[in-house]
């Protein structure tokens, strides 16, 4: 009997989760971005850990990663965001150097497993903002009934302003970001200083300060996703040992530890269940509403909630391994694949800062110098174009919009591997899919028992549930499950016997039955008659198993792997799409067409691998292609394919091979997925002309001196609210 599919069971999957954050935060911090590192794993040398806090973006994460690169002995340095976490590979031990540069750089670091120091109170928080704001009012009154006054106060209100920026600056000047926002907000106020606009001078700094207290705010909702995944894992567990029960850390258990988790308490680590049976609440890791219902041996992922009962498991993750753990390690590595437009607007943000820079400059110079202009006015209008060309709202425009597109998938059960992957299912026009356990359910089922003549359906079954008692083949599995369904008890058999590529025969109540493959049998055994109706079955996609006994057939069974439920409903909507599928399978030729004629597509049957991997190959240069599977032997096709989607259900290879995963395991994911990632780049395309647009016209306006510095930095601030406002439109795709 042949196997549907060549395909491994299908093993906890660790990307089961959702681990995205929620929002992206806006960024005022400078452009320069650097470009992904090589991966961690593959560097020498002693790997150190810390968690940052401080950083309000993307843009702040380069900076500590530039400043920490400039320390001798390093050899890798990688920051991740959403994680806030900062992993240093180095020749020798260089801790404390880093904790150094980091703090110089602005920002507060400490060991990655020493408890969280108290976050700030608002007060603290806001209060450099608050006494901003005061001394701006105190300025403003000041200003209206004695000028010479008003204007000494928006001096000092200007500078105590200026001296949190300003060091900043100096501080990131010296950890290698000479370009920061920080940068140009310095020199803007200094110059508005020295020409007489004491008011606008203060102004800029309240509102820049303003911008970055949203931007705090912003950050933190961003990090909401992870936090609430890192939050999942209870910090202890009760631990039972020679039959005591013992409260430990959870990083001190190890594989092999049997635990108790009580109604209502989350499990530690990734454990195998030990109760007969028992329900868990799964939806904050799959987004499944209703409960999950476990036995005895099935495998639990960590942070899952027991939902009725107290439940003993044995642990099966070492500390730092379990489902949350891999996936939160799957989000650091998401951003370093960053989306190729992405990568250009960080290089070319690189080159744009340093050229406004100078041409700001020479608006401030030329014209005095060449054209004997007004020195106040010409500096004016170069410092308000030195704010109009600040590259924030550039810089955001892209990760704001890719970030969210990637919160909005992972809200819907769907995870991608960082920008390039998005970016690449947007750009799919065909999908390639794998059949069993992707198109089907994966587990063949008794379609039909037809008996003949001297027998009946119940004998039929029962006698071939006997035979393929203990058997651990999939059509074997599905015959003996067919008959506890109908509640049959097979009898007893002996002597039973593989027939290497043949079937299976054993000894049963003093009689020889044989279950066979119709091509394997005899000719003279089957009728003309009974090869008619196996023939007209198995055109139908349908399994054929003939039962023999002591020699003379006795019935055939007909099984089928069916379709999943929503199959039908998927293909349609890739084709409203506008993506054609086409099915690559290692089936017959017959199973395969009629799979494919249900689902009105296109098929390849009977392929090995390697021959999987030659059609994704054709087929990817006619157009870009995904290729979606769920098992060992899919992998190579889906790293052959322009992107390779995994079935959450699929083996830990294929998941791990793949660019996405679809782990609710529904196909209808799919096309929401490629829409969802056509939306986004649409949006980074809005985001840029909003950003560039609104720079152009206020460049015009400022060389025209209709506008000011003031209305500069609120320009600025304005096009990166926006740009953030509308990336944030993609989370309710």
């Amino acid at each position: 009997m042949t196997p549907l599919d060549n395909k491994n069971p299908p093993q906890f999957a660790a990307m089961k989760l959702r681990p995205l954050p929620e929002k992206m935060a806006p960024c005022t911090c400078d452009a320069p971005c650097e470009t992904a590192a090589a991966p961690l794993e593959n560097i020498n040398g002693e790997r150190y850990s810390w968690q940052v806090t401080g950083m309000d973006c993307a843009a702040c994460a380069r900076k500590v990663e530039n400043a920490v690169r400039q320390i001798a002995g390093v050899n890798q340095v990688q920051v991740a965001f959403a994680t806030e976490k900062l992993t240093v590979i180095a020749d020798n031990d260089i801790r404390k150097q880093v904790e150094k540069a980091v703090q110089q750089a602005g920002y507060a670091v400490q060991d990655e497993n020493a408890p969280k120091a108290s976050a700030p109170s608002r007060w603290q928080e806001n209060m450099p903002l608050l006494i901003l704001i005061v001394l701006m009012a105190i300025s403003w009154l000041l200003e209206q009934f004695n000028h010479p006054l008003g204007q000494t106060a928006f001096i000092v209100t200007t500078l105590v302003g200026l001296y949190p920026i300003a060091r900043q600056a100096l501080r990131l000047m010296r950890s290698g970001s000479w370009f920061a926002i920080e940068t140009l907000m310095s020199v803007a106020a200094i110059g508005a200083l020295f020409i007489g606009a004491t008011a606008e001078a203060a102004m800029v700094l309240l509102l820049f300060l303003v911008g970055e207290r949203l931007e705090g705010w912003a950050a933190s909702r961003a990090r909401k996703g992870v936090s609430a995944l890192m939050a999942l894992k209870p910090d202890t567990a009760t631990r039972i040992r020679e039959g005591e029960r013992q409260s430990v850390s959870a990083q001190d258990l190890r594989p092999g530890d049997v635990i108790e988790v009580p109604a209502g308490g989350r499990l530690p680590a990734d454990g195998k269940l030990l109760t007969p049976f028992a329900s868990f609440d799964e939806s904050a890791l799959t987004g499944e509403s209703l409960p999950v219902e476990h036995s005895d041996g099935d495998s639990i992922p960590a942070g899952a909630t027991s939902v009725d009962k107290l439940v003993t498991l044995e642990v099966v993750s070492r500390p730092g391994e379990s489902a949350i753990d891999r996936i939160l390690k799957l989000i650091e590595e998401a951003e370093e694949r960053r989306a190729p437009i992405e990568r250009f607007i960080d290089r070319f943000s690189r080159i744009y800062t340093p050229v406004i820079m100078v041409i700001a400059l020479l608006v401030a110079v030329l014209p005095p110098l060449l054209f004997s202009a007004d020195w106040l006015a010409w500096i004016y209008k170069g410092l308000t174009l030195l704010l109009i060309g600040c590259p924030c709202a550039l810089v955001i425009s892209t990760p704001a919009a890719i970030t969210s597109g990637l919160a909005a998938a992972a809200r819907r059960g769907a995870l991608i591997k960082g920008g390039a992957a998005l970016e690449q299912l947007g750009r799919v026009q065909h999908v390639a899919f794998d059949k069993t356990g992707t198109l089907t359910i994966g587990k063949p089922q008794v379609v039909g028992v037809y008996p003949l003549a001297g027998s009946n359906e119940e004998s039929l079954l029962a006698l071939s549930a006997a035979v393929e008692q203990g058997s651990t083949h999939p059509l074997a599995q599905a015959i003996v499950q067919e008959a506890l369904t109908r509640k049959l008890v097979p009898p007893q058999a002996t002597g039973q016997r593989t027939l290497t590529g043949k079937g299976i025969e054993a000894r049963v109540e003093g009689q020889y039955i044989r279950l066979s493959a119709p091509d394997k049998l005899p000719s003279e055994v089957l009728d003309a008659a009974l090869l008619a109706d196996i023939n007209a079955r198995e055109s139908q996609g349908e399994t054929v198993i003939v039962a023999l006994r002591d020699g003379v057939a006795i019935g055939s069974l007909s099984l089928r792997d069916t379709l999943r439920e929503d199959a039908r409903e998927a293909i349609a909507a890739l084709r409203n799409l506008g993506v054609e599928g086409v099915m690559l399978t290692g089936d017959n030729p017959r199973a395969a067409a009629a799979i494919a004629g249900e689902l009105q597509m296109d098929f390849r049957a009977g392929l090995l691998p390697e021959d999987k991997v030659s059609a994704v190959t054709l087929l990817n240069q006619d157009a870009p292609l995904a290729m979606i599977g769920d098992g060992i032997n899919d992998a190579p096709a889906m790293k052959a394919a322009t992107i390779g989607i995994a079935m959450g259900s699929g083996t830990d290879v294929a998941l791990e091979t793949a660019d996405a995963a679809l782990t609710h395991n529904r196909l209808g994911g799919l096309a929401q997925m490629i829409r969802l990632a056509r939306a986004t780049q649409a949006n980074i395309r809005q985001n840029i002309a909003i950003a560039l647009g609104l720079k152009a016209i206020f460049l015009v306006t400022t060389l025209l001196g209709i506008t000011g510095l003031w209305l500069a930095v609120l320009a600025d601030t304005g096009a990166t609210v926006l740009v953030t406002a509308n990336a944030l439109r993609l989370l309710r795709k």
